[in-house]
C-alpha cells in the first residue's frame, strides 16, 4: 500500500514541479500576463489566451502518455500544428484584411512613408540580435518583432527558427499589449503640446472602384516581389476584397469575427502552452525526430 501511494505521488504534477523550479517561474509569468490582460485590460484578446496557455503548458506531467504539446499525437500537438505550419497566422490575416479600411491611405498615399519608416525597427533589432550572438535565422526571427505584428512574427519564426516560436510570440504580443503604456510618454517627449493639438484635415473621398482595385494591385505587386509572403498577403488582400466588394458581406463578416476569433484563441493558447520551463530540450528532441 505504501509503495502504491508513493508511486502515485511521484507521478503527480506536485512532485515534478518540486524537482524543477523553472515550471514555477513560468506559471508566475503566466499569472502576471493574466493579471495584465484582465485587471489592466492590456490587449486582453491576446494576453488572456496566451497567459492561460502558459499556465496550462507548465503543469508538469508523466512523460509518454501523449499529453504535452511536444509529444506526438497529443491533442495539444495537433492544435500546435496550426502554429508551426503557419495556418493560424494566415487565417488571422484573412480576418485582418476583412477588417481593414484603406480609405485614409488611398486619400493620402504619402502616409505610406510613415509605415515604411516604422519598419526600420526590424533592421535595428536584427543588428542587435546578431551583436548578442544569435544565428542569422534566429536574429531574423527576433527582428520581425520590430514590425509590431504577432502573426507575422510567428509565421516567420516557424520557418526560420521554430525552437523560438514561444519566446518570440510572447515578446511580440507583450510588446503590442504595452504600446498604450510605452507610446504616450515617448510622444510627449518628442512633440510639443501645440503639435499634438494639430488636427489633420479630412482626406478626399475615396471611390468604391479605388477600394476594389487596391487589393488586386496590392497582392500582385507585393507577392510577385516577395513570393514568400503569399500565405499572409494572399489571405490578407483576399479578406479585404471581400470587404470592399459589397457582394459577399456574409463571408466578410464571418472572416472578421468568428474565423479570426477562433484562430486567435487557438494561436494564443497553444503559443502560450509551448513556452514550457524545460521547453528548449523538448523542442530540440522534437526537431531531431
Amino acid at each position: 500500500m505504501y509503495e502504491l501511494l508513493t508511486s502515485f505521488l511521484t507521478n503527480t504534477g506536485y512532485y515534478f514541479i518540486s524537482q524543477d523550479f523553472r515550471y514555477i517561474l513560468m506559471i508566475l509569468v503566466g499569472l502576471l500576463f493574466l493579471y495584465l490582460g484582465i485587471a489592466k485590460k492590456y490587449e486582453p484578446l491576446l494576453l488572456v489566451p496566451i497567459a492561460f496557455g502558459i499556465v496550462v503548458g507548465n503543469i508538469p506531467f508523466f512523460k509518454g502518455f501523449g499529453l504535452g504539446i511536444y509529444e506526438a499525437n497529443s491533442v495539444f500537438h495537433y492544435l500546435y500544428f496550426g502554429v508551426t505550419t503557419g495556418v493560424y497566422p494566415s487565417i488571422v490575416f484573412l480576418g485582418l484584411g476583412a477588417m481593414t479600411d484603406f480609405s485614409s491611405l488611398l486619400a493620402q498615399p504619402k502616409l505610406m512613408l510613415l509605415g515604411a519608416a516604422a519598419q526600420m525597427g526590424i533592421y535595428f533589432t536584427l543588428l542587435g540580435a546578431l551583436f548578442f550572438g544569435f544565428l542569422p535565422k534566429e536574429a531574423a526571427s527576433i527582428a520581425i518583432i520590430g514590425g509590431a505584428d504577432g502573426p507575422t512574427s510567428i509565421f516567420l519564426t516557424a520557418k526560420l527558427a521554430p525552437h523560438l516560436i514561444g519566446p518570440i510570440a510572447i515578446a511580440a504580443y507583450s510588446y503590442m499589449a504595452l504600446i498604450p503604456v510605452i507610446q504616450p510618454p515617448i510622444m510627449r517627449l518628442l512633440t510639443t503640446r501645440q503639435e499634438r493639438l494639430i488636427r489633420m484635415p479630412p482626406g478626399r473621398e475615396v471611390s468604391r472602384k479605388e477600394l476594389m482595385i487596391f487589393p488586386v494591385v496590392g497582392v500582385i505587386l507585393c507577392c510577385f516581389l516577395a513570393p514568400a509572403s503569399i500565405p499572409l498577403l494572399g489571405t490578407f488582400f483576399f479578406g479585404n476584397i471581400m470587404k470592399v466588394s459589397g457582394v459577399v458581406d456574409r463571408l466578410a463578416k464571418t472572416a472578421s469575427s468568428a474565423i479570426i476569433d477562433t484562430a486567435t484563441i487557438f494561436l494564443g493558447f497553444t503559443v502560450g502552452a509551448s513556452t514550457q520551463g524545460d521547453g528548449s530540450t523538448r523542442v530540440t528532441r522534437s526537431m531531431k525526430a
